[in-house]
């Protein structure tokens, strides 16, 4: 397999907390050495996580609730002590177990889910607030200065509960941006936009990102976020990366079963080794996994990689349709009683109970052993 340039090369992943992030950027802004927290000494809520990021570059923290993507951002924040390992901060020690750089001392900016706007402030003191130490003319041009780049200008003397949801993520933004961050931590910020407006502000976000080549760390737990968002992505579970690579490796060569599940629709074929090849109800495969002959893996297929043709001949049946908009979802009954998707244009419809042929065109072949699943879910990819 060709690897992208973002791609994180790893040592053995097989086991939960063994990944080892080799991606060593040149300028690097920030960097996690085997990392752990805990709000209960028993049970750390994030083990051994370690990653680096350099100077321009968005790293999206994706994961379900609870996985311990935001107790990172705090510990990198500097608001959760680290109970071992090591964070680095443009190459200086900010956090470990022995000791705690202040967090307004990391020029490091957060935007909440909530914003954590001042509802008394106006939107330009809103945004002033924290530059005390300037003269009254440095801060006002620097207001001024965010209020141009984020589209805020005219709304300067407005209140927050005079905004609407968006505008007041462009001043949570504004906030942060204007101490001119080393590091700018977000958490959760589209979560409470309606999802038009959520889409809408994603992009002017990561243009404006893009323009002020602002390092970032993104948390969410959204996939479709991450991907539209990110260059890199660390999945995350049960606090541990179980997986840190570019979005599109992400979603075509998941490390592990979990990843896959969680970045996308994805069925799961029983197939079995035979001469080299692994062979399933809907052919054969490239055997990427190495095991004895006769040996029962698992086949990862994602929807787009199905094409249906109806045939009055064939075995497998539609069940269901979903529609979404740009495409339908096809749920077909195979033979075995096994399941899959196929996601097909708006217009190809078809009705519950036709019989299609199943064409697959998979870019990746992705296996899973199948004698070690779900404990441990280690996919080997072409």
């Amino acid at each position: 397999m060709t690897h992208s340039p973002l791609h994180t090369a790893s040592a053995d992943t097989s086991q939960p907390g063994s990944h080892v992030d080799l991606y060593r950027p040149a300028s690097s802004i920030l960097e996690l050495r085997s990392v752990s927290c805990a709000y209960d000494p028993s049970r750390p809520a994030i083990r051994n996580i370690s990653f680096s990021i350099e100077e321009g570059e968005i790293l999206c923290l994706l994961g379900p609730s609870g996985c311990g993507k935001t107790t990172v951002l705090r510990a990198i924040a500097g608001f959760e002590p680290v109970r071992s390992g090591q964070i680095f901060l443009s190459d200086r020690l900010v956090s470990s177990s022995s000791e705690t750089v202040p967090t307004e001392e990391r020029r490091v900016g957060m935007v909440f889910q909530e914003y954590a706007l001042f509802p008394h402030l106006r939107v330009a003191d809103n945004i002033a607030f924290g530059l005390h130490h300037l003269s009254r003319a440095e801060r006002a041009c620097r207001v001024q200065e965010m209020l141009r780049v984020t589209g805020l200008e005219g709304l300067e003397r407005r209140y927050p509960h005079e905004l609407s949801g968006g505008q007041q993520q462009r001043v949570a933004l504004s906030r942060a941006l204007v101490q001119n961050p080393v590091l700018l931590l977000l958490d959760e910020p589209f979560s409470n936009l309606d999802p038009d407006m959520a889409g809408r502000m994603r992009q002017e976000l990561h243009t404006l990102l893009r323009r002020t080549k602002t390092t970032t760390i993104l948390v969410t737990h959204d996939h479709e976020e991450a991907f539209a968002m990110a260059d890199r992505i660390a999945v995350l579970n049960r606090g541990e990366i179980e997986q840190l690579d570019a979005p599109e490796l992400i979603y075509h060569l998941p490390a592990t079963r979990f990843v896959a599940e969680f970045v996308g629709q994805a069925d799961f074929l029983t197939g079995q080794i035979r001469e080299g090849f692994v062979r399933t109800e809907l052919g054969e495969f490239p055997n990427t996994i190495g095991g004895d002959e006769g040996a029962h893996v698992l086949v990862m297929i994602r929807p787009d990689d199905i094409h249906l043709v109806p045939n009055q001949s064939a075995e497998p049946r539609i069940v269901a349709r979903q529609f979404r908009g740009s495409e339908n979802l096809y749920t077909i009954l195979l033979p075995s009683g096994q399941i899959a998707h196929s996601s097909e244009s708006s217009t190809s419809v078809y009705p519950e109970g036709t019989p299609v042929e199943l064409r697959v065109s998979a870019t990746h072949t992705v296996l899973f052993d199948a004698a070690t699943l779900p404990e441990d879910n280690q996919a080997k990819s072409e």
